[in-house]
């Protein structure tokens, strides 16, 4: 966080104590999702572009918080804003909450002039086409910090995103087209590059997983989920489970080598495996990685910045397609679904049920899945448009049935 003023020695003095205070404030009393580190204050051109300039080029740095406690020539600002290349908020707040109408003077006019330097500011934002947020209250403020908190989620997940790598398994679904796109134009816009690795070298590692691996996962599941009986040890379905924690084990030791965070399969390109992966999808979801089907890249991008954007809070997030309607006139729904693949961070609080169950799709074994009852409740549905744009999000309801 910097605090720029244009001021004599014992205002930048009494700035610096209040820049102080509000800052350690902030991070033990407002439960931000990241650490407010504050940087010296930026008192000339060069002190506020080497800020900036610092800001770049820290990985630990997602974003930058600015405070015009007094007033601030916004010229001094030029240089640094251009080179700026992290999310910028400008927190348009003061130290003190009420004027003191007692004992008011010019001094304490001059010292607390967020509502002047904030403008001034805010006239080189626009006047550079600068993208940049604006929080304005008090910093005891809970509806503040909630506001700082989620440009925080933005910027971490922007941070993210620019060192995100999306694993394809295979190539998209064949004669489809939203699931197609300009792969180079995404990486230029966001950063994320999306690459496709063959079925086989996934196979290769999958085949690698050794009995000891699979059975400590196979205990893992049964700690936490209901197995049916025919998943259980002596079940009909028994050798479809341990497959299906061959694979995860597979998948995840692929993507962690690779440095991967989001994937895609498609059920048209499953040469050498035994069935389409459905549990180890799910369960890799749950872990953080971005997923969706048939080779879409953009969406399992996008759910791996959501995961990112949500870490720490209630709810959960999942990969889902918009499926069938109801037409009922003030009612109106679409059923989202997908053959396995629902993450159970937004299953309701209960163990999920553990199942073998016939998938007609991809012409392999059948596969084993979670089944669970997802939580009720306001929802966001997005989905990305073309990538030199930008992504739609709508808000939704999840409904039982």
């Amino acid at each position: 966080m910097a605090a720029s003023i244009c001021n004599g020695a014992e205002t930048l003095r009494q700035v610096t104590q209040h820049a102080e205070h509000v800052v350690n404030a902030l991070n033990t009393e407002a439960k931000l999702p990241c650490k407010l580190v504050l940087k010296p204050l930026g008192t000339s051109p060069d002190e506020i572009t080497a800020i900036c300039r610092d800001a770049n080029y820290d990985d630990r740095c997602a974003g930058l918080v600015v405070w015009l406690h007094t007033f601030s020539p916004a010229k001094m600002w030029i240089n640094g804003l251009s080179i700026l290349n992290k999310p910028l908020l400008q927190f348009h707040t003061q130290f003190n909450a009420a004027l003191p109408w007692d004992s008011i003077d010019m001094d304490f006019m001059n010292l607390n002039q967020t509502a002047h330097g904030g403008r001034e500011f805010g006239f080189i934002g626009a006047r550079m086409r600068q993208q940049h947020a604006v929080v304005t209250g008090h910093w005891q403020d809970k509806e503040a910090h909630t506001r700082i908190g989620a440009w925080m989620r933005q910027a971490v997940s922007k941070q993210d995103t620019r060192q995100l790598k999306v694993c394809r398994f295979g190539d998209n679904m064949r004669e489809v087209a939203v699931t197609d796109g300009d792969k180079v134009a995404a990486q230029i816009k966001f950063g994320f590059s999306v690459n496709t690795w063959a079925v086989g070298d996934l196979v290769q590692v999958v085949n690698s997983i050794g009995d000891g691996d699979i059975n400590a996962l196979i205990d893992e599941y049964e700690s936490s989920y209901t197995l049916t009986p025919a998943t259980q040890i002596h079940g009909d379905k028994r050798q479809n489970v341990r497959e299906a924690a061959r694979i995860e084990l597979g998948m995840k030791r692929f993507l962690e080598q690779g440095g991967f965070h989001a994937f895609t399969t498609t059920f048209e390109d499953l040469h050498g495996l035994k069935q389409l992966p459905g549990l180890a999808v799910q369960r890799l979801m749950q872990q953080g990685y971005g997923f969706a089907g048939e080779g879409d890249w953009k969406t399992a991008a996008l759910l791996r910045i959501m995961k990112v954007m949500s870490t720490g809070l209630q709810g959960g997030t999942s990969f889902m397609e918009d499926y069938t309607y109801h037409f009922e006139k003030g009612n109106d729904l679409v059923l989202g679904s997908h053959m396995l693949e629902v993450c159970p961070s937004i299953a309701v609080e209960e163990k999920p049920i553990l199942d073998v169950q016939h998938l007609g799709i991809g012409g392999k074994e059948d596969p084993a899945r979670l089944i669970f009852n997802t939580q009720t409740g306001p929802a966001i549905v997005r989905q990305p448009d073309r990538p030199r744009r930008s992504f739609i999000a709508c808000w939704s309801t999840a409904l039982t049935p």
